[in-house]
């Protein structure tokens, strides 16, 4: 049994920078266990280590057609994201990390049961494309992993032609996850003197024009700095601003739930960022361990179970759980040398989970499973005269319909399980109403057109919430 603990708790400079306050049930080390799924068994046919009842298929391989298309997969599989269709299927993205104009974007299209039913190319001709992320319109940021990286948005059903995003920055790009409540894009860059930065749209929805700014620390404060050149010459854009916090090499990023999930390679850390308290803070570091198993920290992906998965370049290839209960455990190992895990993502439903082995060959996977798809509430405990109860809240059940009424959208959303008088409702990440717990509540978005709406309802004040039920016009 390897030890896997988080920081202990220390707070610098007041409430900009905390050590595991991020995640309140984490305020220690945490207990060595094997995390919500158990240990791994044995290798599959596919050579991977998974929990009892996982199981896992090959995808697409580098070099080989992938089924029902007649796209080769390309070289060095790296960040990777899933976007729904209109059919209830879905498509699986993935960058591919190839030098000297040789990379670019591919995906695998799946139908509503899970078959592959085809594949393609989304950009190329551009460099070491690293990470990216999704954004809540419905479109791939694709990052350049060089000095002159740009972002790239692609269209994941290839109908609309990939647009580069210069306003973002030109540096060495790593990854980028969008926040929709502060309508703002997360970047992080791979150098070990690195930034985090923020870019602000002009018009949200539309990356073409907006600030780019860098974090700074001055005294233990945090703020966001307006960067002058974000083209990064002859200055490059980590360097233009005073007082710019460094990040030792930033690699994977991801929003989920008010926080910026994001790694940093150079000191093996897990960080979150929350923008609306400007509260920054370390989740795992593994110089707090004798044996720390996740080293080599790279891509991240959020489950809706609130679990952050984190792949590894290198170490002993693992895809490693950090729970909301405490526990840091493995939940995949391939037996794959000289490669390293990427672009973890969960298709919409949150069941199906897909990753890279990046090389030798490279190799993409679905892994299905009893994946937890809703939160595991926090037991709120009650004292009276020496008894103590401890009572676990019910998670929340939601569905949501769309239709349009004379071209409009609308959106009616139905639930069950809340035990609060009120619940909050989410769309996109935003709080869009506070209401009463009668089951029941109509969005009238009043768009019209196409759009891909992401909806949780909440109990309000608590931390019980429901499942993601997503509605594409």
């Amino acid at each position: 049994m390897h030890r896997r603990d988080f920081l202990r708790v220390t707070v610098l400079g007041g409430v900009a920078f905390s050590v595991g306050a991020a995640w309140p049930r984490l305020l220690g080390a945490a207990a060595a266990g094997e995390g919500p799924y158990g240990p791994l068994q044995a290798a599959d046919a596919n050579g991977l280590q998974l929990p009892a009842g996982f199981t896992s298929r090959v995808v697409a391989t580098t070099g080989v057609a992938v089924a029902g298309s007649g796209y080769a997969w390309h070289s060095s599989p790296d960040g990777g994201a899933c976007f729904p269709t209109s059919d209830g299927g879905w498509i699986y993205v993935s960058n591919s990390e190839v030098s000297s104009g040789g990379g670019g974007v591919g995906m695998v299209r799946f139908g509503p049961g899970g078959a592959v039913v085809g594949a393609g190319r989304l950009l190329s001709g551009t460099t070491r494309n690293c990470a990216g992320g999704p954004t809540p319109w419905g479109t791939w940021l694709s990052c350049e992993e060089t000095a002159t990286g740009r972002v790239w948005e692609c269209d994941p059903l290839g109908v609309t032609a990939p647009a580069v995003r210069p306003a973002l920055g030109v540096f060495n790009h790593e990854a980028a996850a969008v926040d929709p409540g502060g309508r703002a894009v997360y970047l992080t860059e791979d150098a070990s003197d690195g930034a985090l930065y923020r870019f602000r749209p002009t018009v949200w929805e539309d990356l073409s024009a907006g600030a780019l700014e860098v974090l700074t620390e001055t005294g233990g404060v945090l703020s966001w700095q307006p960067v002058p050149d974000p083209d990064g010459s002859p200055t490059p854009t980590r360097s233009q601003v005073p007082d710019t916090k460094v990040f030792n090499g930033g690699e994977g990023a991801w929003y989920d739930t008010g926080k910026v999930y994001f790694t940093t390679k150079g000191d093996n850390r897990v960080w979150t960022y929350e923008p609306a308290a400007n509260r920054l803070a370390v989740i795992y570091d593994d110089s707090t361990s004798p044996t720390p198993v996740l080293t080599g920290v790279d891509n991240v992906t959020v489950a809706r179970s609130g679990d952050v998965y984190v792949a590894e370049d290198g170490g002993n290839m693992e895809l490693v759980i950090l729970s909301p209960e405490g526990e840091v455990a493995p939940f995949l190992r391939s037996n794959v040398s000289g490669s390293e895990l990427t672009g973890p993502a969960f298709d919409p439903s949150g069941t199906r989970l897909y990753v890279s082995s990046q090389r030798n060959p490279g190799r993409t996977y679905e892994v299905t499973g009893p994946f937890r798809t809703s939160t595991t509430p926090s037991p709120t405990t009650t004292t009276t005269l020496g008894t103590t109860t401890t009572t676990v809240p019910a998670a929340i059940s939601l569905s949501a319909r769309g239709s349009k009424v004379k071209g409009r959208q609308r959106v009616d959303l139905t639930w069950s399980g809340a035990s609060t008088a009120q619940v909050t409702i989410s769309r996109n990440g935003v709080v869009i109403a506070t209401t009463a717990n009668d089951g029941a509540h109509t969005d009238m978005i009043s768009a019209t057109g196409g759009g891909t709406y992401t909806y949780r309802v909440c109990e309000a004040g608590g931390p019980v919430c429901s499942n993601d039920a997503v509605v594409i016009f």
